[in-house]
């Protein structure tokens, strides 16, 4: 950690302290995206494997034509 020397003043040290802090978590939030894209990713080949059984098409369908005999 840098000291503040004579001609830096706290507010001084204290902004380049923050500007530290903030640098070393931007790859944090990199690393976040990735894992929350890699999540979605996952889940949506989910959905697609089960969309795709016989049995969840036959009750969408099945519900679709109901909603639509009602009106």
């Amino acid at each position: 950690m840098l000291t503040a020397t004579r001609s830096e003043t706290p507010a001084t040290e204290q902004r380049a302290q923050s500007w530290r802090a903030r640098a070393r978590d931007e790859g944090m939030a990199t690393a976040e995206y990735a894992v929350a894209t890699l999540a979605a990713c996952g889940f949506a080949g989910l959905l697609v494997v089960i969309l795709r059984s016989d049995e969840v098409r036959a009750l969408l369908f099945g519900i679709i034509q109901r909603a639509l005999n009602l009106g």
